[in-house]
């Protein structure tokens, strides 16, 4: 982490007068581990080499007088059921995209460490009698604590710090520790912002840019992505794949298109759901989804003007989702049909799709055989 974050981060997390010790140890010490359901039961300080009641005394005073001097932070962490945490719904993580498989990293290393090493950090709630706290940052934590609790490991604990933070300040600090997790997608990032945009900042982006410390530029794009409508997102394979390099052109097209060519959004939205049911399909055979640069290509290209070419009887698409054969005329003299090149379809695919094409000739009175 670079020194601007840190220090951020530093302010963001400052002594929190509702977890300070009464008296602090020697920076050395480590610092105290409580149980929620015993607050007041901390675990020992490790012992000072120096030892003898004149020097305790001296180190006890001496640690005061560094706390006060703010030279000291410390913060209780205390050891929370998961269940009795919430998560924070400014949290940016889209939550229905953590399972197994994308927490199993975090699960094996919490297994081989014997125990979560990270705190996550939370803050205390008193409007909700199902919660104790709610949980600002470490969503990936808390939900592989509560997997492993429900598989075979019920005595693990969600190791948390407490800190008293409001909504923006939450929001800044969740948004830091979003920034170096690769698997927070652009898209995501994007929707928190437009609405902490609207609830902590008053649709002002240069004083939302100023507080996050973030380029003014990068920030109105990452805004526009957000705007990117569920249509269009349906056609992607994942969330995880709309990322800023990706989208932002697409993000652009959909806005001017919105405000000044209906019929050729309308395109656009017959594009994006058949994207959808390739995206559907691959997934059921197997194959990887289209990549992000693909779907933008195929939604933008769909936007253009109608080519004069003559328009198809049919039309079918490989598994990659790209344009296989077209029949383009059957008349009594036959058919003509077309084989996309760049489709990607096998051989033995595209006989199955010539099948296809000469069944529905014949469901429509063209079949070549009558």
């Amino acid at each position: 982490m670079s020194k601007r974050q840190s220090d951020y981060l530093n302010s963001l997390l400052g002594p929190d007068p509702a977890t300070m010790e009464s008296a602090a140890e020697p920076v050395t010490s480590a610092p105290p581990l409580a149980d929620a359901a015993n607050p007041g039961n901390t675990s020992p300080p490790l012992p000072s080499a120096r030892t003898g009641p004149g020097m305790t005394l001296l180190a006890r005073e001496s640690a005061l007088a560094r706390v006060a001097a703010g030279e000291v932070k410390q913060v209780t962490q205390l050891l929370l059921n998961p269940a009795r945490v919430r998560i924070w719904e400014g949290n940016a993580r889209h939550q229905q995209s953590l399972n197994e498989a994308s927490c199993r990293d975090l699960i094996d290393s919490i297994l081989a460490e014997g125990g979560q090493k990270v705190p996550v950090v939370v803050r205390r709630v008193t409007d909700d009698p199902e919660h104790d706290y709610e949980l600002i940052a470490g969503t990936r934590r808390h939900w592989s604590i509560s997997w492993l609790r429900a598989n075979s490991y019920p005595d693990l604990q969600l190791l948390a710090q407490v800190h008293t933070l409001d909504d923006e300040s939450a929001f800044r600090l969740a948004d830091l520790e979003n920034r170096a997790r690769k698997d927070v997608s652009d898209f995501e990032r994007a929707r928190n912002y437009r609405d902490a945009l609207r609830s902590y900042y008053g649709d002002r982006q240069v004083r939302m840019a100023e507080r996050l410390n973030l380029s003014k530029g990068w920030l109105s794009k990452m805004l526009l992505v957000a705007d990117i409508p569920d249509w269009a997102v349906s056609a992607f394979s994942g969330l995880g794949d709309i990322q800023l390099k990706a989208c932002y052109p697409l993000a652009q097209r959909i806005k001017t298109l919105s405000q000044s060519d209906p019929a050729a959004l309308k395109r656009m939205q017959k594009e994006a759901a058949r994207l959808k049911q390739a995206q559907h399909a691959r997934l059921a055979d197997g194959v990887p989804g289209l990549t992000a640069a693909e779907v933008s290509d195929a939604l933008l290209k769909a936007a253009q003007p109608p080519s004069q070419e003559q328009e198809s009887l049919f039309a079918a698409d490989s598994v990659h989702g790209r344009r296989a054969l077209s029949v383009l005329s059957a008349n009594r003299n036959g058919a003509t049909l077309r084989i996309h090149a760049g489709s990607g379809a096998s051989d033995a695919e595209l006989m199955g799709l010539v099948e296809r094409a000469l069944a529905f000739l014949r469901t429509q009175g063209r079949g070549v055989a009558e």
